[in-house]
């Protein structure tokens, strides 16, 4: 086979799979509880963090650091508030109870949300609760289900976190999107777990925290490598004002 019709079969693949395939915009962003680190603490600026998402054109948000009903972001909740400035849908998942509210995650759709999973990952290391949000929701008439999470800090837990994610997707048959801040290096144990079963859009995600001057690659987007997907326009989002750590964003082509 010469050179040239190779070439051309390689195009109409390529062009077979952009027809089939259906881009979903994809961001992870921990938000620090809406509180700019440049500010006081007294400083809760979620408009800032709406205008983020909104501008990205997301269809999928996972956030990390979400306050419900704290009085340290005057008792809103902040999840809600979230969905209503960008006119999505959402749901929260907690992970510890705190000053007689909440703080966990919160995943932010464009789509109805059908179905809602919330698991608390296993930390065999006393230590701040973690949970794993899940949602099924259904894009340009593809099902998929989307997760999101915040694992601990202590090496121990984490590793067992990301055991706990990969033994309930292993067997998962839809395109499973996994985001969130991961407290790991792409080198560390609980990434090399995930791995087994999930994939990153690039070798390296990039740096995202702290947000002047980014030295740290801990925020993840991720697929489950059964999914016949692509990753495209993979950027870091240049936002140094509004959290201590940087938006996140990837295109997937789900085909």
């Amino acid at each position: 086979m010469n050179r040239k019709l190779i070439l051309f079969l390689l195009i109409l693949l390529g062009s077979v799979f952009h027809l089939h395939a259906q881009t979903i915009r994809i961001l992870s962003f921990n938000i620090h509880h809406g509180n700019p680190p440049t500010e006081k603490e007294s400083v809760i600026n979620l408009d800032t963090i709406a205008k983020i998402i909104k501008n990205s054109k997301a269809d999928l948000v996972g956030l990390q650091e979400i306050d419900v009903n704290l009085g340290r972001s005057y008792f809103e909740n902040q999840a809600k508030k979230l969905a209503e400035l960008t006119g999505m849908h959402y749901i929260f998942s907690k992970g510890i109870d705190l000053d007689k509210g909440e703080y966990g995650t919160t995943i932010l759709s464009k789509n109805p949300i059908e179905r809602v999973e919330k698991h608390f990952l296993p930390s065999p290391v006393e230590s701040e609760t973690r949970s794993l949000s899940v949602i099924e929701v259904t894009i340009h008439k593809k099902k998929l289900l989307f997760a999101n999470t915040h694992l601990d800090l202590k090496d121990k837990n984490k590793i067992e976190q990301a055991k706990f994610i990969t033994q309930r997707f292993k067997n998962e048959k839809l395109p499973t999107i996994l985001v969130g801040d991961l407290n790991s290096e792409p080198n560390d144990p609980a990434i090399t777990e995930l791995s087994k079963i999930f994939t990153k859009s690039s070798i390296a995600n990039g740096f995202t925290f702290p947000q002047d001057k980014p030295t740290t690659e801990i925020d993840y987007i991720m697929i489950n490598t059964t999914s016949a997907a692509k990753f495209s326009n993979h950027r870091i989002l240049d936002e140094q004002y509004a959290s201590d750590h940087r938006p996140l964003y990837v295109e997937i082509n789900i085909k």
